[in-house]
């Protein structure tokens, strides 16, 4: 009793929000990743991790069974689910992949502005250890173990400075690169309707509804960069940032 109520004392600590140096540096840092090509294909997966958790999610809530999930080493993945083809269900199953990352970036950005870094760590455990539980091939396991091990070890292991280098840099991540994924599916669009193999959410969704591929990536871009300026709006201490912009 007395290790549960200690980790329960741990899980609702709160930290000391950092200076506004160190939000810059993790801002930077983030940004570099995911503007570098090189180093975001590898990242990527951070934020494809979410995205199919997404979808996931949703298929749960909706009553539709979940039968697995892939991530794949090109950032790709895919969620199985059973359940009616059509209806509400499966639009929101397709439609909450995108926003996914953004709206878990912007839960996240109120949940650390707060100073809740450990619980935020944590639950990132949580996310990953259930997932595992529904990941249908090796490199998904990997990329599962590799982010929820680098959460776990960030929480048991390391000092208040690197829980909360963590956290910041992980939410700038996903902030920054749910928009940036948005457009690279924009272009794979672009590619994919030269060789008629057009098969994305949005098109699944075009497909589901009456209303154009078009129009879901408007929306996928409102509510993503909406999350982005919002969480942003939240991390960064507005009196210290925005009078510079």
């Amino acid at each position: 009793m007395e290790a549960v109520s200690d980790f329960i004392d741990t899980l609702t600590s709160t930290l000391t929000p950092p200076t506004h140096w160190v939000l810059y540096a993790c801002l930077v840092a983030a940004a570099a990743v995911v503007l570098y090509q090189p180093v975001w294909r590898w990242v990527r997966n951070l934020v494809t991790i979410a995205h199919e958790g997404g979808h996931a999610l949703t298929a749960v809530l909706t009553r539709r069974r979940l039968t697995g999930i892939r991530l794949h080493s090109d950032t790709s993945g895919l969620t199985f689910t059973k359940g009616r083809p059509t209806g509400p269900g499966a639009v929101l199953t397709a439609f909450f992949g995108y926003p996914a990352p953004a709206l878990l970036g912007f839960g996240a950005a109120a949940l650390i502005g707060g100073g809740h870094i450990v619980a935020f760590l944590w639950i990132a455990v949580l996310i990953t250890a259930v997932m595992l539980v529904f990941i249908r091939n090796w490199f998904g396991a990997l990329a599962l173990v590799v982010v929820g091990g680098g959460a776990f070890a960030a929480t048991w292991y390391g000092s208040a400075e690197v829980q909360i280098g963590a956290a910041y840099i992980a939410v700038f991540i996903l902030l920054l690169g749910s928009v940036k994924a948005v457009f690279e599916l924009a272009g794979q669009r672009r590619a994919a309707r030269r060789t008629g193999n057009v098969a994305s959410d949005a098109d699944q969704l075009a497909n589901l509804t009456r209303l154009p591929a078009g129009f879901w990536m408007f929306l996928f871009v409102l509510i993503n960069g909406a999350c982005t300026v919002y969480g942003l709006w939240l991390l960064l201490p507005e009196q210290e940032f925005w009078p510079t912009l």
